[in-house]
């Protein structure tokens, strides 16, 4: 599958939230992933992840971290879920309040968030507090897939290699990084050529002890 980074990453590499058109792709990505026995019902952005191969996975179900915004009212009082689409709606709820997140990373609290009012109406469907209203996997899936269709947007896959991509490059371009790793390399040599050095002298005084340091 690749080397993963997780969604909140992402946002934290670029600093800004992500933007319409990665939203309905990461939304159709998700929602094609998700499903009962596939993941557990709260998501957060801190256990999506992001592959550099194009393909997505979830971290376990281990709590860590504040998830109480991104779980459904009914998980928090308590209540399991009684069958499939019960469960499946408690995962819409999470990964509705996730893309909220990413929509609204680190703006200004003056700044309103640009969603178009298709995009505003889908999620805020997803977040919707009774499950009984609340929109389900297929319509998500449905409401998706003819807006990516409709928009011409790119397959997904492309996308989600796009912003893997874009948090290495991040990691490579920071001034810290390049100076620790010329650290770390000629703290390596300074000591293989030490002990080189050592085995050199001992080898070619035979009766004598050399101790290395």
């Amino acid at each position: 599958m690749g080397t993963f980074v997780t969604l909140a990453e992402v946002l934290e590499a670029r600093g800004s939230p992500l933007e319409e058109d990665e939203v309905w792709l990461n939304s159709m990505s998700f929602v094609l992933l998700s499903g009962p026995g596939n993941m557990c019902s709260v998501l957060s952005p801190g256990s999506m992840l992001l592959s550099a191969s194009g393909n997505l996975a979830f971290k376990s179900c281990a709590r860590s971290g504040d998830l109480g915004s991104f779980t459904a009212p009914e998980v928090q009082d308590g209540h399991a879920a009684s069958n499939r689409t019960a469960s499946e709606k408690m995962v819409v709820y999470s990964l509705g309040m996730t893309l909220y997140w990413s929509v609204d990373y680190q703006l200004p609290q003056n700044q309103p968030i640009q969603l178009s009012g298709k995009l505003n109406n889908l999620l805020l469907s997803m977040c919707e507090d009774t499950v009984q209203r609340r929109a389900d996997l297929v319509t998500v899936l449905e409401t998706c897939d003819q807006h990516i269709k409709t928009a011409q947007l790119p397959p997904p896959e492309k996308l989600i290699k796009q912003l893997v991509e874009d948090v290495f490059r991040d990691s490579v371009s920071s001034p810290t990084f390049p100076f620790v790793y010329e650290m770390l390399i000629l703290t390596l040599i300074h000591k293989v050529s030490a002990l080189q050095m050592c085995f050199f002298l001992r080898d070619s005084s035979p009766n004598s002890l050399w101790t290395i340091n």
